[in-house]
């Protein structure tokens, strides 16, 4: 056979693999518009979280006193953090960018993991307010055990916030990883 029959078929198998890979294009664009809206959405949460601590711990701080004035306080400390991280992922999720498949792979494999450290961090903070808890009760000290108290709300928040968004992008990344089967050859 001759190098024209092989041009040939040769393009020919490309003409045909268009039309795959455009709706490829259009599934994956879609996937990561979805990745970054479940992420805005999340930040919405959390940064709507954020300012009813923020408003109810610095009421609360002010007309309260002893272990009660601890947990709003630590509450609206916490959530000036949670502010900050609401407002840069926010800001983050909602810069556009053309990605290619493995881009999208990689920045979806990067927030489940982040997402999954988060949780762990979660674990910890709620130990760290148990121990405050105990710390404060068998030594007296009422701070303590309201410091402990909103350390223990906080993380346990945050261990159901972050728990939640993981079980959605943990389903995106499956549907990413079944439209790959298909393109990364392409690509």
């Amino acid at each position: 056979m001759s190098t024209r029959f092989y041009l040939s078929l040769l393009i020919l198998l490309g003409t045909l693999s268009f039309p795959a890979l455009a709706q490829d294009s259009v599934a994956l664009e879609a996937i990561n518009s979805t990745r970054l809206e479940y992420n805005r959405q999340g930040m919405l949460i959390l940064g709507s979280w954020a300012i009813l601590n923020l408003v109810v711990g610095i009421l609360g701080s002010f007309q309260t006193k002893s272990q009660v004035q601890a947990f709003h306080q630590m509450n609206a400390y916490w959530n000036v953090v949670n502010l900050g991280i609401a407002a840069y992922g926010f800001w983050q999720a909602s810069q556009v960018a053309a990605l290619n498949f493995w881009e999208v792979l990689a920045a979806q494999q990067q927030i489940e993991k982040v997402l999954l450290f988060n949780a762990a961090l979660d674990l910890g903070y709620m130990a760290i307010g148990l121990l405050l808890i105990e710390r404060g009760r068998r030594l007296e000290k009422e701070r303590w055990i309201g410091f402990g108290k909103s350390i223990l709300l906080q993380g346990a928040f945050l261990l159901l916030f972050d728990a939640i968004l993981y079980g959605f992008q943990q389903q995106l990344g499956i549907e990413l990883l079944e439209l790959g089967k298909g393109i990364a050859v392409f690509n």
